[in-house]
């Protein structure tokens, strides 16, 4: 039997507004805000995502593996990769790995804003 219930997860950033904004452009839903340092994303399907200011935030350096290591990444299914890597750029996203060039890889890796990595994987 389980003994907690997921509600959300949470991302440290400079910028909770700004990045709220950027995830819901990425998902949809609805931002709220909570406090100058605290915003959720009410995403469809009840996902719900908060954003937390953190003065002198340091992004993860992915993939690397000491101190300032990536801590966690989120995975998105799209249906058109191409599409969705193109509006992922537009609202601010940086590619950090690409390579599918021989068309058998089923994700490439992206930096949010605010330097949190993400996949877009094929559905």
């Amino acid at each position: 039997m389980a003994i907690a219930k997921y509600c959300l997860v949470a991302l440290d950033c400079p910028d909770p507004s700004a990045l709220a904004e950027f995830y819901a452009g990425v998902l949809g839903g609805e931002v709220k805000q909570y406090s100058d340092h605290w915003y959720d994303l009410y995403a469809p399907g009840d996902h719900r995502i908060a954003f937390q200011r953190v003065p002198g935030h340091r992004p993860p350096d992915w993939p690397r593996a000491d101190a300032n290591s990536q801590q966690l990444h989120l995975d998105f299914t799209v249906t058109d990769i191409e599409s969705a890597q193109a509006q992922a750029l537009a609202l601010g996203a940086t590619p950090l790995d690409l390579d599918d060039q021989d068309g058998r890889r089923r994700f490439r890796v992206y930096a949010d804003p605010a330097g949190h990595p993400f996949c877009l994987c094929w559905d």
